[in-house]
């Protein structure tokens, strides 16, 4: 982080960050009815963590994820390469949607679409490089413990 850290900045990322995923995780389960889906839903978290990396930091960002951000992108293109090739084994076309409608007890039926594991998929992928360009572009030298690499911060 280059400079003082801005009080108000802090004020809106803690606001805003939590609806920003909100928002992003609502466009992403939508996207296969409507405008959105994985890739809109990627990009508007990815702008809550830039966001969050302008408030505070690459450290803060990296103390947001639970997880590496190169593990979000083997998952999501686990996931979505998983999805995308499953109808080939029944028959069907590369990508060909699949429809399910279980009967869920106090909820009643509830519609699933293939497609949106696809959209999850692809979201985890987008998140992931865009943490990872984050993290990599916005690392402090002395910070090493940013990269993964386990090792303690480093004195001046």
């Amino acid at each position: 982080m280059i400079g003082r850290r801005s009080t108000i900045l802090d004020q809106v990322d803690r606001m805003l960050f939590p609806l920003i995923v909100a928002v992003a995780i609502y466009v992403t389960f939508r996207g296969h009815n409507a405008p959105g889906g994985g890739f809109a839903g990627g990009l508007i978290t990815g702008a809550a963590f830039v966001l969050r990396f302008l408030s505070g930091g690459a450290l803060r960002v990296r103390r947001s994820v639970v997880t590496h951000p190169t593990t979000l992108i083997g998952i999501g293109l686990f996931v979505a390469v998983a999805t995308a090739v499953s109808p080939l084994f029944v028959g069907d076309a590369l990508l060909e949607s699949t429809i399910w409608i279980p009967d869920v007890p106090l909820v009643g039926e509830v519609k699933l679409v293939s497609s949106t594991f696809f959209d999850i998929g692809v979201y985890l992928l987008v998140v992931g490089v865009i943490l990872t360009v984050i993290v990599a572009l916005g690392a402090d030298p002395l910070h090493a413990e940013l990269m993964g690499d386990g090792s303690e911060e480093v004195e001046p």
